[in-house]
């Protein structure tokens, strides 16, 4: 028996020996490559019932994206997933930055091969590599301020998005994988790994804590002030130091910086409208790579066991959090910092020194990395709203809208279809105003600044049209893209750009006289028309304004311009 313990053993270690990943069998700053990747995870997977591997996805350039699950149970994923939590990890969205991609495939072996001790209370989901068409698109140079590996991905994909930016527009079929794939494991933590730019300073883990606010109070509250810190001190104790992600580029962090604002574009923003937690990892761009993979594969380790312990209160927290969401209660569409409020970080860099150019002869900033330094900076991080609406019963979406409806339908929001032609009491807005970026922002002219103005009244539908209750996990998914005001909305991302233009006009020589039998006919347009030009004496002096404002007073003006097809039920 004694003989057999040690057999075992020995074939055990043999095993894992030849499970190395790629990586490990290089010099420390190579990354694999997307085939080495795949034929790693389908070897682990055959040796390890544990570990499943297999495609939920697609790459715009028609590879596979694939899903790895760490399961120790015997049941499927389904039924070993009731009653404990789900994290998932997102890879190589900027397949620039891999070092999650090769932290994973180290951390999955291990988890199977024991070498990690085997959470209890946990599944362990990750997606190999998002971004596989960038994967493929491999070089040594478009990275130009990173410190290896020696050969890596490149940040957008086949179609040359960001997919960090795609996550509610959804242009690329790698959106539609990860919308899918996110409702099947709906994690209740997500951790999407990446390496940084901008300052340099001594830490090589930084990390972005999705917006306190934006989670909600108390789900955010508990990330914020216990979980994130406890996993962070843990990190500590393995000699990880670790600071908020330094978004500062050609200046220095010195004198304090606010936290990032992940909006719904983004990855943890999205995540977080499911009520996940979400952390972006950002190593630092010009520490050795060995050392990068190591501290990413740390902080998974660490969100493994402390999850693991706290799936409970984990869970608590999310379904209390939900309450605050309730029909009637007011939601923030945008947020603003409060500079009143920060807290105080022994932030540790190096002194930043100026030198003039040897390219320009101007003078250029440089950090002397023998200068190091440790002194208080402040951090804020806390975001008051900037705007709010109240949260409606329902949205009615006619049928005609079916790219939205297509989109709600991937994420799994609840519709009923109206069974019959009805006519329902409704509020709609109109697009008083708003702004467009000049220059165009990942395929889109993006709106922002939008202000609308609200109408009410009785509407007529047809049988077919949806009843989208607000009611349900995904309201806050719901008002972040179907509220016109909101920063990543529908209507920001250009959906609902047909209403912005007339699709009839007329012909001034013949509106005029229309214009003046109606002022005669009606004392009340006549009244409000002369009050125009006394209050206002540009409008006084411009006749083509006047006869607008007539047209646009009468019944021939098109009652559908700048009118939301988007319905709300209060």
């Amino acid at each position: 028996m004694k003989n057999l313990s040690i057999l075992f053993i020995l074939i055990s270690a043999f095993a894992q020996s030849q499970m190395l990943t790629p990586y490990e069998k290089g010099n420390g700053n190579q990354t694999t490559t997307f085939d080495e990747m795949r034929k790693f995870y389908q070897e682990l997977s055959k040796q390890y019932p544990s570990i499943s591997y297999e495609t939920k996805g697609e790459d715009d350039n028609g590879a596979p994206i694939d899903v790895v699950i760490f399961n120790p149970t015997k049941l499927s994923f389904e039924e070993a997933r009731k009653g404990k939590s789900v994290l998932l990890v997102n890879n190589g969205i900027h397949p620039g930055e891999p070092d999650g991609i090769d932290a994973t495939m180290m951390l999955m072996r291990d988890l199977a091969t024991g070498k990690v001790n085997t959470p209890k209370n946990i599944i362990f989901t990750a997606i190999a590599s998002y971004n596989v068409s960038g994967m493929m698109n491999r070089g040594s140079f478009s990275r130009a301020n990173q410190n290896g590996p020696e050969e890596y991905g490149f940040r957008g994909n086949a179609r040359n998005y960001d997919l960090n930016r795609d996550f509610i527009k959804t242009d690329s079929k790698n959106s539609r994988s990860f919308q899918q794939i996110f409702q099947w494991l709906k994690p209740d933590v997500f951790i999407d790994n990446h390496v940084s730019n901008g300052a340099d300073y001594q830490y090589t883990f930084t990390y972005i804590s999705t917006n306190k606010e934006r989670l909600g109070t108390i789900l955010g509250n508990y990330f914020n002030d216990e979980m994130q810190r406890t996993i962070l001190k843990n990190m500590e104790k393995k000699g990880v130091i670790s600071v908020p992600y330094v978004n500062i580029h050609g200046d220095v962090p010195d004198g304090g910086f606010p936290a990032f604002v992940d909006s719904p574009r983004y990855a943890t923003g999205y995540t977080t409208l499911f009520n996940a937690i979400g952390t972006v990892v950002e190593t630092h761009m010009l520490k050795p790579y060995k050392d990068r993979v190591k501290v990413t594969y740390d902080y998974m380790v660490d969100n493994l066991n402390y999850i693991d312990e706290n799936y409970k209160t984990i869970q608590q927290k999310r379904a209390e959090n939900l309450k605050q969401y309730k029909v009637g209660n007011r939601y923030a569409l945008a947020w603003k910092l409060d500079s009143t409020k920060y807290e105080t970080i022994d932030f540790k860099g190096f002194e930043a020194k100026y030198k003039p150019s040897d390219v320009s002869g101007k003078t250029r900033l440089w950090y002397d990395r023998n200068a190091k330094f440790s002194k208080p900076v402040k951090f804020y991080n806390t975001y008051v709203p900037a705007k709010e609406i109240t949260i409606p019963k329902y949205y009615v979406i006619p049928q005609s809208e079916w790219k939205i409806i297509d989109l709600l339908k991937l994420n799994q929001i609840k519709m009923i279809p109206i069974k019959q032609d009805s006519t329902i009491v409704v509020e709609q807005y109109r697009i008083k105003d708003f702004k467009t970026v000049q220059n165009p922002y990942e395929g889109h002219y993006l709106h922002y600044d939008t202000f609308v103005t609200k109408e009410s009244g009785k509407t007529k539908f047809r049988a077919g049209d949806f009843l989208v209750p607000l009611n349900q996990d995904g309201v806050k998914f719901l008002l972040e893209t179907l509220e016109p005001e909101a920063v990543d909305s529908y209507f920001s991302w250009n959906f609902f750009d047909a209403i912005l233009g007339q699709k009839e006009y007329y012909s001034a020589y013949v509106f005029e006289d229309t214009a003046s039998k109606l002022l005669k006919d009606n004392k009340a347009l006549k009244t409000a028309f002369e009050l125009e030009k006394t209050n206002n004496p540009k409008f006084a002096e411009d006749g083509q304004a006047q006869l607008d404002w007539v047209y646009k007073h009468s019944d021939y003006y098109e009652k559908t311009h700048r009118l939301y097809p988007i319905f709300r039920v209060n």
